[in-house]
């Protein structure tokens, strides 16, 4: 990072206010028989309570401060250099009887509708959980949620990004609640990757803090007809080389992969039956045309990913990944190394895909034409899986060390793709017609 040599002080002011409204309708009840009507008495009242200011922050001018109505909290600090940073939390809770929900959530900043922030400020606000605070949250009657407010000094911001003087900013938050509605969603709670259930799990990834998730976490996923298998947490880092052109989403973000086989499949058909086919092969033949031809892209991107134009009746599975999951799974750019037939390598976009050599072992020799466009997944790099040191990706199938099959097309013949051995987990190369494992990987957000 590189810093001017004099320091500038800035000036940024919150105001946080809690709009209060009451958005329900007295309820009345008119009855044509004799009787009495009794109705429970309901009170509303959400407000603000206990503020605490996170160890490391600046200290402030003033504040955080409770207005005299609960409804506001307002504070005043200096950030002087890079790297400085006011962190508070503070409940909001919801003592009446009638429950809440948020029905607007508004910010400012210098009296205008927040877009953008100035390139060397940070600005965050959160429930403690990491989750985004948003409409339709419900806050129970009887309950409270913790919101943690971040303004800081960006650390790593070149000279370009730094202003010339000194600055003052205020920005306001008001969050409108009323009552809450069918709409009203609640906020997730996540416990662990096994235990907790797939829209908590999706919320956490899109929205909130995954690091409550760990590389190598499981959770068990019914796949109908193919039985119950492991989904392991994959990847959750996004490096820089990520954002290259050309490089491959397939080791970037929040990637869940099979621990385990989950069945079996061809790579492709054949045009002989010998592993050197003539030049007279066509793409989804051998290994022409690479992954993006292949007959287990086909595969696994219809009967296995199961979108809903499926004719289940041809394909002899009735279910496959569980709606909620399927429907989370996200686009993958995915970059594939071609064979000896081809020339160039392949770039395709899909829900499910396979690993490569480079994204298990880091691999990067000359038989994977692919290997400097995509990067060894985080779960092998901290096992410390290599070339030489590859039992970490051996899998099973129903109990028994089985191979399992790979994108990455091999470079030297027409016909074959790599693999996973099944004897030590280090690389094989198969003949595209042979019946391996199959184990994918997605991308969740």
């Amino acid at each position: 990072m590189k810093r001017k040599k004099h320091k500038r002080i800035y000036y940024f002011l919150l105001l946080f206010v809690l709009g209060l409204g009451v958005g329900y309708s007295f309820l009345t009840t008119d009855l044509s028989i004799q009787g009495v009507s009794h109705m429970p008495k309901t009170t509303w009242d959400i407000h603000f309570a206990n503020t605490n200011v996170t160890n490391g922050s600046v200290t402030p001018n003033s504040g955080p401060t409770i207005g005299s109505n609960d409804t506001s909290v307002s504070y005043n600090i200096t950030l002087e250099e890079p790297g400085d940073f006011f962190e508070f939390t503070v409940d909001v809770v919801n003592d009446g009887t009638l429950d809440g929900m948020i029905s607007s959530y508004v910010t400012t900043l210098n009296g205008s509708p927040l877009t953008t922030l100035p390139n060397y400020m940070e600005y965050r606000l959160t429930y403690v959980g990491g989750f985004e605070v948003m409409q339709n949250q419900l806050l129970r009657a009887g309950t409270q949620e913790t919101i943690k407010v971040y303004m800081g000094y960006k650390k790593d911001i070149e000279n370009g990004d730094l202003p010339s003087s000194n600055q003052s900013h205020s920005v306001q938050v008001q969050i409108t609640y009323v009552q809450a509605t069918n709409d009203a969603l609640p906020v997730p709670r996540p416990t662990s990757f096994a235990t907790d259930d797939w829209p908590t799990i999706i919320s956490v990834v899109r929205y909130g803090d995954p690091s409550v998730y760990q590389l190598g976490d499981t959770k068990s996923v019914d796949l109908g007809d193919l039985g119950v298998h492991t989904l392991r947490i994959a990847n959750k880092s996004t490096p820089a080389e990520c954002s290259t052109a050309g490089f491959s989403q397939t080791a970037c973000g929040f990637v869940l992969e099979f621990a385990d086989i989950i069945t079996t499949h061809r790579m492709n058909l054949y045009a002989s039956g010998n592993s050197n086919l003539d030049g007279s092969a066509v793409n989804g033949t051998g290994n022409k045309g690479g992954w993006e031809y292949s007959d287990m892209r086909a595969y696994l991107n219809s009967t296995i990913y199961a979108n809903e134009n499926i004719d289940y009746s041809t394909t002899g599975i009735y279910s496959s990944l569980p709606e909620v999951l399927r429907n989370a799974i996200i686009n993958t750019t995915v970059v594939s190394g071609h064979g000896s037939v081809d020339t160039t390598n392949y770039t395709t976009t899909d829900k499910l895909y396979l690993l490569s050599r480079r994204e298990v072992w880091n691999y990067t020799g000359s038989y994977d034409a692919a290997q400097g466009q995509t990067r060894q997944l985080d779960y092998y790099v901290n096992l410390g899986v290599t070339e030489s040191n590859c039992s970490g990706a051996i899998k099973q199938r129903n109990g028994s060390n089985f191979v399992w099959w790979l994108r990455s097309a091999y470079p030297t013949y027409k016909g074959t793709f790599d693999g996973v051995s099944s004897n030590d987990g280090g690389w094989l190369y198969s003949v595209a017609s042979n019946i391996h494992g199959v184990s994918p990987a997605f991308r969740i957000g």
